[in-house]
């Protein structure tokens, strides 16, 4: 049986998660910024993100809950395909191609397509086809069909490499509440790690002013785009 999700809400900006704390750390800034200007924003999990060392079903529920609301967001759902094992099948795609459908997003923000977690691979490819196929019209995909426009990868990785963005977004004015969003998820990035400098909270924030120094911004989100991006004009931030 299908996973029972929220009322559909258009949505200008949808992130797809492969497990709950993702948005946060690759898009909570951009989540935030779209926020304060009136966008109606929403993440769809893949997976539950469990077992973990330690987490628990409800426990990461409640932490998702707590971040959803520094976020602000006005949708969330989770698909609960299986975690540690998401694969890119029919079926998976039919899911993900109906939510588009129902959401009928403007942007949608997918993993970066490199990763050392199989998750995340298959997560990027996946969004790839449920888009094509959210448009498709002779198909038993609930909803009317709909090609979301405009497809952009956030970098929440397990690989120590320097991506190349096609952009990176100012989000210094909304850095903190990126880092209360992030320290929701108590269980992932506290709980049994160490608390000697630098942990893994100072390495995000670290990782946010490092993207904001690249543009003269105190911090900064970075973006891929496997499609060109267009500029109404030359004036860059």
């Amino acid at each position: 049986m299908p996973p029972q999700l929220p009322p559909a809400v258009p949505l200008d900006l949808l992130v797809v998660a492969p497990h709950p704390d993702d948005a946060e750390i690759g898009t909570a800034g951009a989540l935030l910024w779209a926020r304060a200007r009136g966008w109606k924003t929403g993440v769809i999990e893949l997976t539950s993100g469990e077992p973990t060392p330690h987490g628990s079903l409800p426990l990461r529920a409640a932490e998702t809950q707590a971040a959803t609301e520094v976020l602000g967001l006005d949708w969330r759902g989770n698909l609960d395909l299986p975690n540690r094992s998401l694969e890119h099948t029919l079926e998976s795609r039919r899911a993900l191609a109906g939510v588009f459908r129902q959401l009928r997003p403007r942007i949608i923000l997918a993993p970066y397509w490199e990763d050392a977690h199989p998750d995340h691979v298959a997560a990027s490819a996946l969004v790839d086809a449920a888009r094509f196929w959210a448009k498709l019209s002779r198909s038993d995909i609930p909803g009317e069909p709909f090609h979301p426009p405009r497809i952009l990868n956030y970098f929440s990785i397990h690989l120590r490499i320097h991506p190349q963005p096609a952009f990176v977004l100012d989000i210094s004015a909304h850095l903190d509440a990126k880092m209360r969003a992030i320290q929701c998820f108590e269980s992932q990035f506290v709980t049994g790690r160490s608390a000697a400098f630098p942990t893994l909270l100072d390495d995000m924030r670290d990782r946010a002013r490092y993207w904001g120094w690249c543009i003269g911004r105190a911090y900064g989100e970075p973006y891929a785009s496997r499609e060109p991006l267009g500029l109404p004009g030359l004036e860059f931030a």
